[in-house]
């Protein structure tokens, strides 16, 4: 008697789901940002106004003998943190490479799954070193948010509330959660103990890894809302800086 053969190819499923219409929001917000961020990064203007610093130009490293865009010299390192994440892996491989498209779908040609040994994946191993270099970076936005309520007056600096001081804390808190929230920090802090009572500051490490838990459920989320608020945090200034909009003063 012969026997039935399952049906193989691309978008083959026996979901009853619209599953492709999770890929459409990836890809046109993936891409919007990825387009946007691009073009800042080699406009090279109106990343300064007041005491707001642009999260894409931060820290502002500009040598002499550098000509051309200071972002160019630092932004490997968030775009590194980002492209690396367990989460933006799974958004991108399905949405871009279709790699899968999605759970129990077919793909495009049957392969022989390697993983992620071959290059340039390989480099997706690095995500915990750029997670090391992000922590860095997210002191440094901290600054940047709290220089952000200090404006120059002529007897020096004063305290002051303005839109873009809120929206620089804001944007630094989402990408605050976004940070703690990472697989890797989890699996660092406590992933890799079998018992807390038998390390050192094994209370403190196990509270902390609670804490560290409780944010990667929220992960995608996280992802999600601190890319928007990165790319806003960058608009608003730019938009301040070229005088196209004034800038809101609350204080």
């Amino acid at each position: 008697m012969a026997q039935s053969r399952t049906a193989v190819g691309f978008g083959t499923t026996t979901r009853r789901d619209a599953w492709w219409l999770e890929l459409i929001p990836v890809v046109l917000v993936l891409g919007a940002f990825t387009v946007y961020a691009t073009w800042r990064t080699f406009e090279n203007a109106y990343y300064e106004f007041g005491p707001y610093l642009s999260p894409f130009y931060s820290p502002l490293i500009k040598p002499r003998w550098w000509p051309l865009s200071p972002a160019i010299l630092i932004l490997w390192a968030p775009l590194g943190f980002r492209a690396t994440c367990y989460y933006y892996r799974k958004a991108y491989y399905r949405a871009f490479f279709l790699d899968p498209p999605a759970c129990a779908v077919g793909e495009s040609h049957p392969h022989r799954y390697r993983g992620e040994t071959t290059f340039p994946f390989i480099l997706q191993n690095l995500h915990r070193y750029f997670l090391y270099v992000a922590l860095i970076f997210l002191v440094i936005l901290w600054y940047d948010a709290i220089s952000a309520f200090w404006f120059d007056s002529p007897g020096g600096k004063h305290f002051g509330i303005g839109g873009g001081s809120l929206v620089l804390l804001a944007n630094i808190t989402l990408l605050s959660f976004y940070t703690l929230s990472c697989h890797s920090l989890r699996h660092i802090i406590g992933g890799n103990v079998d018992c807390f009572s038998c390390v050192a500051m094994g209370g403190a490490r196990h509270s902390t890894w609670r804490v560290v838990s409780f944010l990667n459920e929220h992960h995608m989320l996280f992802a999600w809302l601190s890319l928007f608020s990165v790319g806003l945090a960058d608009l608003y200034v730019r938009l301040v800086a070229s005088g196209s909009i004034p800038d809101l003063r609350l204080l």
